[in-house]
C-alpha cells in the first residue's frame, strides 16, 4: 500500500486508500467547540478529513482550563472557533475550516447546516438547540452524531454509543428526546430507532454541594445542573475528550463505510431546501 500524503499515510493504513480518499473529500461540522467538541474537531481534523465547518459563540475563558482542547493562558478572551481554526490549519494545511462564531440555533439552521455535509457532530448543551439540530439533519438526509452530558463525570470506561432513543441515566439526552416527541413528532415508541447515534455515560452523576464536598443525590443541589463557566457539574478532560473522540470516530466509520454517497450530495446541493414535514409529523425511522 503507497499513498502520496505522508501526513495521513497512517490512517490510510487502518482505512485503506479509498477511505482516506473519502475522508479527504468530507465535510464535517461540529456545532458547540466546547469540551467535547474541540476534541472531536481535533480527532476529525488528524484523519484527514478536508472541509470542517466549527460553529460557537462563546470566547475562551480561564474556567475552561479543566476541560477544552484551545484553553491555554495565551488564547483567552478569544473566539473558540478561531483559535481551533488556527490549530487545525497547522494540523492539516490542505484543509478548508470554516470558523463561525456564532450558535447554530432553530432561527439560523437553514443559514449553517446545509446538505453538502457528510456528517454533523452536536457538541451543543442547549437542550433546544440540540434538539432542532437533531431534527433538522434527520429530515434533510444529513448524518448526524448527538453527545449526551459529559458533566458530573470521572469515568471514561463507562462511556458508550447507542441510538438516542435507547440512552439511559443521561439528563441530557432524555431531555431532548422529550422534546423531539413533542414538537418535532419523533416516535413515543421506547423500540423504534431514530438512527442517530448517541455517545453517552452511564454514570452516575456527581452533584457538587454548597459546602464544597460530593453528593449522588440531585436533592441537595439547586437548579443549576448546566456544565458551563458560572458554576454546576464538574467536569475532567479525560472524560470530556473521550466524549468528543467516540463522536468522531463514529462519524469517521459512517465516512469511510460510504453512508452518505457522492451522488447523494450531488443531488442535496441541487435541492438545498427540501420541503418541510406537515406539522405533527416526524421522524420515525
Amino acid at each position: 500500500m503507497s499513498t502520496e500524503d505522508p501526513r495521513f499515510a497512517g490512517v490510510a493504513r487502518l482505512y485503506g486508500i479509498e477511505g482516506l480518499e473519502r475522508l479527504k473529500a468530507a465535510h464535517v461540522a461540529i456545532v458547540g467547540v466546547g469540551g467535547v467538541g474541540s476534541w472531536a474537531a481535533e480527532a476529525i481534523a488528524r484523519c484527514g478529513v478536508g472541509e470542517i465547518s466549527l460553529f460557537d459563540l462563546d470566547d475562551v475563558c480561564v474556567s475552561n482550563s479543566n476541560r477544552q482542547l484551545h484553553a491555554l493562558s495565551s488564547t483567552i478572551g478569544r473566539d473558540k472557533v478561531e483559535v481551533m481554526a488556527e490549530r487545525l490549519r497547522q494540523i492539516n494545511p490542505d484543509c478548508t475550516v470554516h470558523a463561525v462564531a456564532d450558535f447554530v440555533t432553530r432561527e439560523t439552521m437553514a443559514e449553517y447546516i446545509t446538505p453538502d455535509m457528510d456528517c454533523v457532530i452536536d457538541c451543543i448543551d442547549s437542550v433546544n438547540a440540540k434538539a432542532a439540530l437533531i431534527a433538522w439533519c434527520k429530515r434533510r438526509k444529513i448524518q448526524i452524531i448527538t453527545t449526551g452530558g459529559a458533566g458530573g463525570q470521572i469515568d471514561p470506561t463507562l462511556i458508550q454509543v447507542c441510538d438516542l432513543n435507547r440512552t439511559f441515566n443521561d439528563p441530557l439526552a432524555s431531555k431532548v428526546r422529550s422534546t423531539l416527541r413533542r414538537d418535532y413528532g419523533f416516535s413515543r415508541t421506547v423500540t423504534r430507532h431514530y438512527s442517530v447515534p448517541c455517545v453517552f455515560s452511564t454514570e452516575q452523576l456527581r452533584y457538587p454541594k454548597p459546602d464544597g464536598s460530593i453528593c449522588l443525590q440531585k436533592s441537595f443541589v439547586g437548579d443549576g445542573v448546566k456544565l458551563d463557566c458560572a458554576g454546576g457539574f464538574g467536569a475532567v478532560m479525560m472524560v470530556t475528550a473521550t466524549f468528543g473522540m467516540v463522536a468522531a470516530t463514529k462519524a469517521v466509520d459512517k465516512i469511510v463505510a460510504g453512508v452518505r454517497r457522492p451522488s447523494e450530495k450531488v443531488k442535496a446541493k441541487q435541492d438545498p431546501h427540501p420541503s418541510p414535514l406537515p406539522e405533527g409529523e416526524g421522524t420515525k425511522s
